[in-house]
């Protein structure tokens, strides 16, 4: 390179010495990198082998099996209608009448875990807000929510891993139970639906936190809040509990911003570029803000909530119009609040 060229780049940018590259060729490697960079994104979303999504799936198709050798309906019912599907023997439903969703009885899923205010607070049972994770009310909730389950937990398990994906679907699970506790208190509930909406929350987190990795944005975002607003209305059904559903989303919602986030572009890449081009931060401010409000809104929402839950207080004392956030009556049907 001739002096006149050393004294050019050198005019651009001070620090070069004339020696190695120019810098445009550094910012034509850097620029090679973040595509790189982009690509890498892309392809290590296959990185984890989902394990765990499946597991829990079998896991519930085992315990419902488990509810109906427990529930022995042609031994245990003794009603004007005849079990549904008797030629099952042991494992028949239980009459239409009493359960459409083809399953066990309410004394049997009560037996076996299923949420109750009354045993959760007056009996100290409070092992119930897990156990009503893994129960449910018949074939259809239980397929509904497999199925829900596996087309959003395996992709979110081979992008994060069994161990974060764990944590939020049992957390997410948890806090809806603990909603669902505080609103319904006359009702029992069963069911992942909780869970499951709280991998739905944390989709949305994690689109807002890495809002600067993804290339159709508002696509992306369309996506996920037409996916939730629809869930969302139509646990304002009767007979569904909404509140399950709504305690779930907000907590992985959370969680999402906390288990979620990735390291912002070129941090992995750092220690193969140029000192200049290196990025100092593993995280970008936005994220890390992010990340202490949704801490603190977190453990103070499930402290405020478990001291209002194992006080006795009801949910619908505090908040008068709550109720219709669960089910909305109309002129076909009635809600029991």
């Amino acid at each position: 390179m001739g002096s006149r060229d050393i004294e050019k780049n050198r005019g651009n940018y001070p620090n070069y010495d004339g020696h190695g590259p120019p810098p445009q060729q550094h910012q034509q490697q850097h620029q090679q990198q973040q595509q790189q960079s982009s690509n890498y994104e892309i392809v290590s979303d296959k990185r984890w082998k989902s394990w765990l999504i499946p597991l829990i799936v079998v896991a519930d198709i085992a315990i419902f099996i488990v509810a109906m050798v427990i529930n022995n309906c042609p031994k245990n019912y003794f009603g004007v209608d005849s079990c549904f599907a008797r030629f099952l023997g042991r494992v028949s439903f239980q009459p239409l009448r009493e359960n459409p969703l083809l399953g066990p009885s309410s004394a049997t899923l009560l037996k076996m875990g299923a949420l109750q205010w009354d045993r959760v607070v007056n009996q100290h049972q409070g092992w119930r807000l897990i156990s009503c994770i893994w129960l449910h009310a018949g074939v259809v909730h239980l397929v509904a929510n497999m199925v829900t389950l596996v087309l959003i937990g395996v992709r979110l398990e081979q992008q994060f891993g069994f161990v974060r994906i764990g944590i939020l679907y049992l957390v997410s699970g948890f806090g809806g139970s603990v909603l669902s506790a505080l609103f319904l208190q006359r009702n029992i509930s069963v069911g992942a639906s909780g869970a499951l909406f709280g991998l739905l929350g944390a989709m949305l987190a994690e689109l807002l936190t890495n809002w600067t990795i993804y290339a159709n944005k508002a696509a992306a975002l369309f996506s996920i809040v037409l996916m939730v607003a629809i869930n969302l209305a139509i646990g304002m059904l009767p007979h569904v509990d909404n509140f399950a559903h709504i305690g779930g989303f907000l907590t992985g919602f959370l969680l999402g911003f906390i288990l979620l986030i990735r390291p912002r572009f070129g941090w992995l890449e750092r220690h193969q570029l140029p000192d200049y081009a290196r990025v100092k931060t593993k995280y970008l401010p936005y994220q890390m803000v992010f990340y202490f409000i949704a801490l603190a809104a977190l453990v103070a929402g499930f402290v405020i909530a478990l001291i209002m839950l194992f006080k006795g207080k009801h949910g619908n004392d505090s908040c008068s119009w709550c109720h219709y956030l669960d089910c909305v009556p109309t002129s076909r049907w009635q809600c029991d609040t």
